[in-house]
């Protein structure tokens, strides 16, 4: 009979799994860039281009449809930059650190910062998405967008952020532990 494996084994697996969807979510969102990009420029022709043929080549649709992505791409890559240990921090003492002492004091930030500020800020946007929903928040533009499919991207964020943090809270206490050596 095959023994169980430790559960620190477990959990490096559960770990492994939540990078790889924030992983994934992440790849998407760099083509979200391009399309971005790729909106900008028409509306910056379109408007120039326009003017000189006398008609109209850009609408609000286009303009916001480029805020909206830029808010994907600042939300669903927060938790995929998490992940590749991309988030500023001071490092005034940090790189001087060894690996233990960064993993024990990333643990703690993640534990005691990052979670508790992902969980306030669902907690305190929730009311006003719901009530997005609710009313079927639209933009007040001409042609504009619905505002509740993104807005409720903000709780999408955190939330991957909450997910992605657990995974980092895993590796940290497997590198003090001395169960995996580097950051996976």
């Amino acid at each position: 009979m095959v023994s169980e494996p430790p559960i620190i084994h477990r959990l490096l697996k559960l770990s492994r799994a939540i990078d790889q969807f924030n992983e994934m979510i992440g790849r998407f969102t760099l083509w979200l860039v391009l399309l971005m990009v790729a909106l900008g420029v028409w509306n910056v022709v379109g408007r120039y281009l326009g003017k000189a043929i006398g008609q109209n080549l850009t609408s609000n649709f286009f303009i916001e449809s480029q805020w909206y992505i830029f808010d994907l791409v600042f939300l669903l890559g927060a938790a995929y930059t998490l992940k590749h240990d991309e988030h500023v921090r001071v490092d005034v003492f940090y790189s001087r650190w060894s690996r233990k002492t960064k993993a024990l004091a990333d643990f703690f930030g993640t534990l005691f910062f990052l979670i508790p500020f992902c969980v306030l800020v669902i907690y305190f946007s929730w009311g006003t998405i719901v009530e997005s929903w609710i009313t079927r928040e639209v933009s007040p533009d001409p042609g504009g967008l619905a505002r509740y499919p993104i807005k409720t991207m903000i709780i999408v964020s955190f939330a991957l952020l909450i997910v992605q943090g657990i995974s980092e809270l895993i590796k940290n206490w497997a590198i003090y532990r001395g169960h995996l050596q580097e950051r996976e």
